[in-house]
């Protein structure tokens, strides 16, 4: 039947165009073929909705000039990734209403606009094959060889190859090939060894940073996918993706607006303007990657991403440099040019005096004939001398420049960084670890930072009365579907209830989760059909300005319009007119019974409880203005919520930890006073006995309100700052700044971004912390919790410590051996320490006692002293002390075995001089101890919990063995026997029991070094 209707049809059609099908050549038969099954598939479509029994050859249309052929391409999708970037880069309006707006292009990607798209496996493979990942590609990393050149390019390595291949030259003309290469490929050797060592230290420290720079690069965004809100990893989102953003949120990836209600974003990132654009559906849905919102909230439909992105582009170009100076770092290199200069002026003499002695016959040879006699002296063998003398002298330029400074912040840099994030700490700049270690005040934030932030509705008041749980079912149905309205729309949270009839799934910040869960829970709402009932106008997104949330909506069932409000309890209190009582009726809102809500506002705060209150209003459709400004007056109160959010367990330890260390703790928060006060008092900010009438808890708005004077006044004194505004933490900064303290500010929010800024160190708190706040921080916070700051703090000063324990330790070496080979090469005409002996000293004295001295851990003594000042000296008193002790100490016995060893021991000059090299570096083996306690007598406290300590100690001895015993050639030394090794050991074992005396030495609290700067 089927066949035979198709037949006449063809042949209608035949007859129409006017040819005989079977006069056509084979090509054109082709043709005519293709139209008639192009023909036949658009009959087929059309025969479930035309019936054919009535259709009659003399009314049947027309077939139009032209013919769709619609089709799914292999992939599925029906838009591809050229006309997606170029649509959303060009903001190509035009094409985008071609493709039928944002929901055409949201169909064309498979994408449910509502729901969002499927979240398995196969389905997120299909679109990464199709459209990419978020991720870009990265410049390659710095390679170990980038190092090692950057090593070779210093100018003292340089001029000691150079001496080197010199000395390998003269040496086997001089000596012949058999000796004569020793001296020279000694040198080698050692130079190679200290730039290989510097070299895989630094690439280390580079890949550790690439590796935090990773994990601080991986954000969390939350998707709908399958109807339900959850949160990925920025590199796992994918095209078609349905994002929620709100405020602080970072764009992830490029695409079109699909809903939102008043949103602004930051474009300056892009564009470099600093104005906010306003996105909307209508003139502008384009969202680009990397941008900020800073005001509203919505959902996005992603189009590009990783490398279809501008922002993508712009980011594989740029390489995140790791070489960030620090201040610390800034002044070290002040201190080793100071000692550089003072080694090239040593240097310099002992090079001077060395030829000259040369050159006046003084020098003598091991059998004790002169070494230049004049015009008899070989060419070769005065050259050879003056390699030999230039060598020593550059030598003694590599050991007094302490480049191992650099190092040792490093290293402690990037090991506290790495502890750090053990401890819950991410550090975004290396200049904040040390920068805590001075802080002398942290102002913080209450929600989630001192208390959980596991909000928990517990108190509910409708009108003056309390409702007891279980008990909802005595209030007005009416008020109930109220309160349903109110919650469900007036919020940026959402309810995901799973079909298999688990519990209900609700996201939000903690105050939504708690708001709705109630809601859900104790309401009976469902938040479904609560949205399908209503259309929302427009939304007035809750900021940390105006503390409260409007949303202006339409009832679909009787076209009425209504406003809802919900905030903090005492501003949506001043907007309301009229109260709903137990019953449920409308009753006045007068002065005195103001005065009764905020007793019942106030009684819940000093409970602890956060208070929200619910508003409402019909508004008469002729009110409605043309931008949907929502009121603002004469509201009907609905109820009051209490919110209960726990202080965390540690948090009381933390806060008198930081008190006991020398550092205040203000609290800064948008709660009430009351409320703040309660929670100050229980995590031990404020004391339960203190006198409150002297300023030591204020609300923000007095606060701006003070005079410059007054701020200044009293700034110090204030403990408890409630009801601020993000500008009123900006100004307590500020003066805190003005007055000489080192400021550490916690924040979460968009608004915090300038006090973070503004602060020293900016904390951001990393699980409710938006974006643009993280951005504007220094470190943090993984867990949001006051404990974790309070190891910052601690860590802090353990890396000023450390820095502070390798400085000792290194200039003691430097003061010593300046001032051995200085007076030797006066006296004696050559230096006791050779250039290869030299360069092994350095090596264990920036390279292994950095490692050893800069990774020590934090210990509890350290928050017994007061913070370090701003301008306290780098070199304390106190380490002035250790140090030159410990380097008279060493020059003493040095020099004492140097003119007098021969006659006391009764060894000849090789063993002499190998047992001044031996008891030198044994010396500070030793004094590698004393420099783990600045203060502490018993610097053997916690040795054993620091392996890395003990196994450098270990490595170093263990060298040591080897270069005095079977590297005699290469380090030019004499094997030593037993007595002579104990006379080492016993030598450089007394510099504890000095370091132990010293320190019962008083000192003056001026720096020695302010006694030399000359008055003018």
């Amino acid at each position: 039947m089927l066949s035979t209707i198709l037949d006449a049809e063809f042949k209608f059609i035949d007859l129409l165009l006017g040819f005989d099908p079977s006069s056509l050549n084979i090509s054109k038969k082709k043709w005519h073929s293709a139209f008639r099954d192009v023909f036949c598939s658009r009959a087929l479509l059309s025969l479930n909705k035309v019936s054919l029994s009535k259709k009659s050859h003399a009314n049947f249309p027309r077939s139009p000039s032209y013919s769709i052929v619609n089709f799914k391409p292999e992939n599925g999708f029906q838009i591809d990734q050229t006309k997606l970037v170029q649509i959303v880069k060009e903001k190509d309006l035009v094409h985008l209403q071609k493709l039928g707006g944002v929901d055409g292009v949201a169909s064309a990607l498979d994408t449910d606009a509502a729901l969002g798209i499927h979240d398995d496996e196969g389905e997120i493979s299909r679109r990464h094959e199709e459209f990419g990942s978020n991720t870009y590609k990265k410049p390659p990393a710095k390679s170990l060889f980038y190092f090692v050149w950057q090593a070779f390019k210093d100018l003292t390595i340089i001029i000691l190859i150079a001496c080197a291949a010199l000395s390998l030259g003269f040496g086997m003309k001089v000596h012949g090939a058999k000796e004569g290469w020793i001296d020279g490929l000694s040198i080698f050797i050692a130079v190679f060894l200290v730039i290989g060592v510097s070299a895989i230290s630094n690439y280390r420290q580079n890949r550790q940073f690439d590796k935090l720079s990773k994990v601080s690069n991986n954000i969390q965004i939350e998707v709908m996918r399958d109807g339900r809100r959850q949160q990925i990893s920025i590199f796992e989102i994918v095209v078609g993706d349905v994002i929620c953003l709100k405020i602080g949120d970072q764009v992830p990836a490029d695409g079109l607006l699909l809903e939102g209600h008043s949103l602004q974003v930051d474009e300056s990132s892009m564009t470099g303007e600093s104005d906010h654009v306003e996105v909307n559906q209508s003139q502008n849905p384009f969202l680009f990657s990397g941008t900020k919102v800073v005001d509203g909230y919505a959902r996005m439909l992603v189009t590009s991403v990783g490398m279809n992105t501008t922002w993508g582009e712009m980011m594989s170009q740029i390489s995140k440099d790791s070489d960030e100076q620090t201040p610390l770092q800034a002044r070290l290199d002040k201190l080793t040019s100071s000692i550089g200069k003072v080694g090239l002026i040593v240097a310099f003499l002992v090079l001077v005096v060395l030829f000259v002695r040369y050159f006046t016959g003084t020098t003598k040879d091991e059998n004790g004939n002169k070494r230049f006699n004049g015009s008899k002296t070989k060419i070769d063998d005065i050259i050879n001398a003056a390699v030999e003398i230039i060598a020593a002298a550059v030598t003694i330029v590599v050991v007094a420049i302490p480049e191992g400074l650099p190092l040792a912040v490093t290293l402690t840099l990037a090991y506290s960084m790495k502890r750090m994030m053990a401890d819950n700490a991410m550090v975004r700049k290396l200049s904040a670890c040390e920068t805590m270690g001075s802080a002398t005040t942290i102002c913080t934030d209450k929600t989630g930072t001192l208390t959980m932030n596991q909000m928990k509705v517990t108190k509910f008041w409708l009108g003056k009365d309390s409702v007891a749980e279980g008990t909802y079912s005595s209030i007005a149905p009416y008020v109930i579907e109220l309160f349903r309205e109110a919650i469900a729309l007036n919020t940026t949270g959402s309810v995901y209830k799973p079909t298999s009839g688990a519990e209900f799934e609700i996201s939000g910040s903690p105050t939504e989760k708690a708001i709705l869960s109630w809601a859900v829970l104790e309401l009976k709402m469902d938040m479904e059909e609560v949205v399908k009932t209503h259309t929302i106008l427009h939304v007035e997104a809750f900021n940390s300005k105006k503390k409260r949330s409007g949303v202006l909506m339409k009832r679909k069932a009787d076209n009425s319009i209504w406003v809802h409000w919900k905030g903090a309890a005492e501003m949506v209190l001043a907007m309301c007119s009229s109260y709903y009582d137990a019953s449920g009726l409308v009753k006045e809102l007068d002065n005195n019974q103001k005065m009764e809500f905020e007793q019942i506002i106030q009684g819940m705060a000093a409970s602890s409880l956060r208070c929200i209150a619910f508003a409402h209003k019909e508004v008469p459709t002729n009110e409605i203005e043309e931008h949907h400004t929502i009121k603002e007056d004469g509201l009907i109160l609905l109820g009051l919520v209490g919110i209960k959010d726990p202080c965390r367990s540690g948090v009381k330890k933390a806060v008198q930890d930081c008190q006991y260390a020398g550092v205040s703790v203000k609290m800064i928060t948008g709660d009430n006073i009351f409320t703040a006060k309660a929670i100050a008092t229980e995590c031990g900010i404020l004391r339960s006995n203190q006198d409150l009438s002297s300023g030591a808890v204020i609300e923000g708005e007095e606060f701006r309100n003070y005079t410059p004077e007054q701020r200044m006044e009293r700034v110090d004194k204030i403990c408890v700052m409630a009801r601020s505004s993000p500008f009123d933490k900006l100004l307590m900064v500020q003066c805190l700044k003005q007055k000489g303290h080192v400021v550490a500010v916690t924040g979460d929010g968009t608004n915090d971004a300038p006090a973070l800024k503004e602060a020293d160190i900016g904390l951001s708190m990393g699980i409710q912390g938006t974006e643009v706040a993280k951005e504007s921080s220094d470190i943090v916070i993984l867990d949001d919790n006051f404990a974790s700051v309070a190891t910052v703090l601690k860590w802090g000063r353990c890396v000023y410590s450390n820095i502070q324990k390798f400085i000792q330790f290194q200039l003691t070496v430097n003061v010593a051996a300046l001032v051995i080979n200085f007076v030797a090469a006066i006296s004696a005409g050559e230096v006791p320490l050779t250039a290869v002996q030299l360069l092994w000293v350095n090596l264990i004295m920036d390279t292994l006692g950095a490692l050893a001295l800069a990774t020590e851990k934090p210990t509890n003594e350290l928050m017994e002293n007061p913070p370090v000042g701003r301008t306290e000296p780098l070199i304390t008193n106190i380490m002035w002390r250790n140090l030159l002790s410990q380097a008279f100490y060493q020059i003493a016995v040095l020099l004492t075995l140097q003119f007098k060893g021969k006659s006391i021991f009764n060894v000849n000059d090789q063993v002499k001089n190998t047992m001044i090299f031996n008891t030198f570096v044994i010396c500070q083996v030793f004094n590698e101890f004393n420099a783990r306690k600045l203060e502490k007598k018993n610097v053997f406290q916690g040795l054993h919990k620091n392996k890395l300590f003990m196994g450098i100690i270990a490595i170093t001895i263990v060298l040591q063995v080897l270069m005095v015993e079977f590297l005699n050639k290469f380090a030019d030394t004499e094997r030593l026997d037993w007595g002579q090794w104990v006379i080492c050991v016993g030598f450089a074992s007394l510099s504890w029991p000095i370091g132990c005396l010293v320190k019962f030495i008083p000192l003056p609290e001026k720096p020695f070094l302010s006694y030399l700067k000359i008055k003018k």
